[in-house]
């Protein structure tokens, strides 16, 4: 049975007018010293947690979470820094690391009673799922990366004009202070450029879920902030100390993502492979937000990822 700390009198127990998972309970959980996550669990089965990416929220998920809590218990946080979780100031380069927020996965899943999970994440939550693989391999049964590259090889492929694609990256790695201070002044400019940009279908991100996601963000924009910032620093620090002491992804591995190589003059698969010696590597024919856009199919991915 699934154990979960009561809410808090915070818990954003949603309303009528707040979008959640249909039949998903909602929960805080703390997971850190000042730090609770906002979680929404359901079904029943064998855990795995879903970990969002940019722009987003939880609710990315909620078409694939409804599928798999079928035969799973599905665990769908708020990162630290996003959503209805909590928000640290940057007090150092460590409060928005990945290794930082895989500890609170992890720490997450513990409170809920589980010791060993499988883990998903997209964008910035794929980045969070690859940090815990590395650091807690034996709570990880099996990881699945959504559309993005680690960390360490994304920096090494952006280069030149094509490098373009990814302005904000280099925006958000700048100091503290003016970076913040312009995303600030057009929040729904900033985060709805990629909504639309990034989406090959706009019906998939209803108005009601757009919304949400730019509320979400209009709130959050130092912590997002040092979310991208601590990928231009302390996680290339940690990638590069476990590429070179050799440190690999001991359990399966499932990859989706777009067919970024023939733009960008890379391999993704041997990039992947490189990490992950057990590795599934999909091509999507999707925007970046599949799991909005294929949910289906992302959905029998990792059901076929956690079978083997």
């Amino acid at each position: 049975m699934t154990r979960i700390t009561a809410p808090d009198a915070t818990s954003p127990i949603p309303t009528a007018t707040t979008p959640a998972i249909p039949g998903f309970d909602y929960r805080r959980v703390p997971v850190a010293d000042g730090v609770s996550l906002n979680v929404a669990v359901g079904g029943s089965g064998a855990p795995i947690v879903l970990l969002h990416g940019f722009p987003q929220t939880h609710l990315m998920w909620r078409h694939v979470a409804s599928d798999l809590a079928a035969t799973h218990t599905v665990i769908c946080p708020d990162l630290r820094g996003y959503g209805a979780s909590d928000k640290p100031a940057e007090a150092d380069a460590t409060t928005y690391s990945k290794r930082t927020m895989a500890a609170d996965i992890v720490a997450l899943a513990h409170a809920l009673g589980y010791e060993r999970f499988a883990l998903a994440g997209h964008d910035r939550g794929a980045l969070v799922a690859f940090r815990a693989g590395l650091d807690h391999p034996a709570a990880i049964t099996h990881l699945a990366c959504l559309d993005v590259l680690p960390t360490l090889d994304m920096w090494d492929v952006l280069h030149g004009t094509t490098a373009a694609v990814g302005f904000h990256l280099y925006l958000m790695a700048q100091p503290p202070g003016l970076p913040e201070q312009m995303i600030a002044a057009a929040p729904d400019a900033f985060f709805g450029h990629f909504l639309d940009l990034w989406a090959n279908d706009p019906e998939a991100i209803p108005a009601d879920i757009r919304a949400a996601y730019l509320a979400a963000c209009r709130d959050a924009v130092p912590s997002i902030v040092a979310d991208y910032r601590a990928s231009a620093g302390i996680d290339v620090e940690h990638d590069r100390a476990d590429q070179d002491a050799g440190n690999r992804l001991r359990m399966p591995v499932a990859v989706l993502q777009q067919d970024w190589g023939a733009a960008l003059g890379y391999d993704a698969t041997a990039l992947w492979r490189a990490w992950a010696p057990d590795l599934r590597h999909t091509t999507v024919t999707a925007g970046h937000f599949m799991a909005e856009e294929v949910p289906s199919d992302i959905a029998k991915t990792l059901r076929e990822l956690i079978a083997n």
